[in-house]
């Protein structure tokens, strides 16, 4: 048999037989990589162990470690989920099961109702399945020979996939054991190798997302290849709970979703505290950074989405409304408005770059069952900016949104990473605009010296991006900051600029947001802190306690005089034992009480309580004072 190329992701090339399966191909490298392996990438893409080399070609061993090894093991974590439900319950139809981040699910259409007791059963009979070690099968069939298949099953949901599918598809299915799925894979090569799972919960899911189809019942669940890994992942979300940013908000009093307004956030007199720190910084630092702050009205006219690109590509996520019988929309991105705002006036190139920031209400559609507290919402406010420049200034700008961006994380204390999106199916423009603004971008982080991973096709419609994934005190990645250049939309809007010939040209855009979403980032923060804010962001800075009522006066006094002086500051004087004062103040984590009796009062000091420390002792008041105000400018 002839010998084929095998290139792996370290350049080094290796000489194998044609037909090698790539299970076989991993074992001639190594013991340690056959067992670590679950997938493999050939030529860029994922496939399963047991597909067969036939040519040359660049190979990566894929493991847990990486994303794709982890989507593939928790891919078929959910096969392994519907067998299991299939085996236990007679009427089951099978809807989808992909892994999605953090774990898995799977539909089912079935006349029992799935209680938590379930789980522990399915699991158990998941965990048997796993012992079994069946192999994960791959077979193409015609879409003749797959329909018949589901037919006799009954499972009319597969059926309405394949019917989708495009005539000249190739439709796999994956059989493990007695169970047979409609799948794409890849998946991993025995339902062995799938070590720990953990069932976490039970949701209703409207049928493809359409809520006028039928709800399905939705099964979701995480696994790992060791349990020490699931164990601290459950650990992590047990904590994750009792930080949950809707259970603070409620106690803490922060925000609250009314079923009046669904995805709408209401905020609080101490919501609007922290909100408004958070945008008065926001506002100093863009200040700093050379930004001019401007406001875009909320609905505008239906031409200028059509104008933009948004009514084509983005459309279905819209609301609209009539005005003087034509059509409006509220605006669900913040870009167009500044980009009318730019167009108010002619520009030379002296005038570039122009940087322009906007705190933006928008509004986009999610569906019900999408909504989740202040991270997925229908309503909010991002902190867009909008900066115009030279083509030769686009590595110099980016470097400095990236500065910014430094300098907003390091405050709250969350360290990020930095995923490159490139060009998306549906796009604008031609590939040579998008390939000139990907390696802007990318030269720009290299240049940097900052790590990043690709995100093939996963750019904003006009325009390649930078995203940043925030980590939090317990490990959870969100995505917040994003940099998207853009040479699009000054085509499209037919943007210029008087340049050093005298002659027009086109400016470059950059979009970016730092906090991304002000509502999703307090929802982070509250999070992030379990509700203890720093003392810059506290509602509540300082409290105080009086022993009994004739301390009261006192208190007050001094209440007024931090109040005076910048300080949030309330005063406790209900007729309660003080004991009880301080456990209700370490409930509302608060940063400071101040305890004052007959010797504070006579003495002008304050007995000091700090939130995490406890008694800390007696202070003259003036020393407080200056410590706290000195605490807050240095946002600790």
């Amino acid at each position: 048999m002839s010998k084929i190329k095998m290139i792996l992701k370290d350049g080094a090339v290796r000489e194998v037989e044609q037909g090698i399966t790539l299970a076989e191909a991993a074992k001639s490298i190594s013991r340690n990589l056959e067992k670590a392996a679950l997938v493999a990438k050939v030529n860029g893409q994922v496939t399963d162990l047991t597909a067969k080399l036939e040519n040359d070609a660049n190979v990566e061993f894929l493991t847990f470690d990486d994303e794709d090894g982890k989507a593939a093991l928790r891919h078929t974590s959910s096969h392994i989920l519907a067998q299991a439900v299939k085996r236990l319950y007679g009427d089951v139809k099978l809807g989808i099961g992909p892994s999605i981040a953090n774990g898995f699910y799977y539909d089912f259409d079935t006349a029992h109702t799935f209680t938590p007791e379930d789980l522990v059963k399915i699991q158990a009979e998941m965990e048997k399945i796993v012992k079994e070690n069946l192999p994960l099968e791959r077979k193409t069939v015609s879409r003749e020979e797959a329909l018949q298949l589901f037919a006799a099953q009954d499972e009319v949901y597969k059926q309405e996939l394949i019917r989708d599918l495009p005539e000249d598809v190739a439709i796999s299915l994956y059989k493990q054991g007695e169970f047979v799925d409609l799948c794409a894979g890849p998946h991993v090569p025995v339902t062995g190798r799938v070590k720990a799972i953990q069932l976490q919960s039970i949701a209703g899911a409207y049928w493809r997302g359409d809520e006028k189809r039928k709800m399905l019942q939705r099964i979701y669940g995480t696994s790992f290849e060791k349990k020490a890994d699931l164990d601290a992942y459950i650990t992590m979300m047990e904590e994750a709970a009792k930080r949950d940013h809707r259970k603070l908000g409620r106690e803490l009093d922060l925000f609250s979703i009314q079923e009046e307004g669904p995805g709408f956030p209401f905020f609080h007199p101490k919501g609007m505290v922290v909100r408004n720190e958070l945008e008065a910084f926001w506002r100093k630092l863009h200040l700093k950074f050379g930004y001019q702050e401007i406001k875009t009205p909320i609905i505008l006219h239906q031409k200028l989405w059509q104008q933009s690109g948004h009514w084509d590509h983005y459309r279905e996520n819209m609301y609209f409304t009539k005005i003087d019988e034509e059509g409006y929309a509220v605006k669900p991105m913040n870009c167009p408005g500044g980009i009318l705002v730019y167009r108010t006036q002619h520009h030379s190139y002296r005038d570039l770059p122009l940087r322009t920031c906007e705190l933006g209400l928008v509004h986009r559609h999610e569906l019900s069952g999408a909504l989740h507290g202040l991270m997925r919402v229908r309503s909010f406010t991002q902190d867009d900016a909008h900066i115009f420049m030279l083509p030769s200034q686009i590595k110099t700008e980016i470097k400095k949104v990236i500065e910014l961006f430094n300098t907003v994380y390091s405050v709250f204390g969350l360290s990020y990473h930095a995923e490159l999106s490139t060009k998306p199916e549906k796009a604008m423009g031609s590939d040579e605009i998008w390939e000139t603004a990907t390696t802007a971008l990318k030269e720009a982080l290299e240049e940097l010296e900052m790590p990043f991973k690709i995100n093939p096709g996963d750019g904003a419609f006009y325009g390649p991006k930078i995203d940043f994934h925030l980590q939090d005190s317990i490990g959870r990645t969100w995505q917040c900051g994003t940099i998207q250049l853009d040479m699009l939309m000054p085509e499209k809007f037919d943007l210029n600029y008087i340049g050093e010939d005298g002659l027009k040209h086109r400016p470059v855009m950059i979009h970016r947001v730092a906090y991304g979403s002000l509502e999703r980032f307090i929802g982070i923060l509250i999070e992030h802190y379990a509700g203890a804010f720093p003392i810059w962001l506290a509602p509540v800075q300082v409290k105080l306690l009086p022993i009994s009522e004739r301390h009261a006066e006192y208190a007050r006094e001094l209440a007024q005089s931090m109040f005076d002086q910048g300080i949030r500051v309330e005063v406790d004087d209900r007729n309660e034992k003080i004991g009880y004062k301080i456990r209700e103040g370490q409930m509302q984590k608060l940063p400071y009480m101040l305890v004052v009796g007959d010797k504070e009062a006579e003495t002008r000091t304050v007995a000091v309580r700090k939130r995490g420390q406890g008694d800390v002792g007696a202070m003259p008041v003036d020393d407080f004072i200056t410590m706290a105000i000195a605490e807050i400018a240095a946002k600790s």
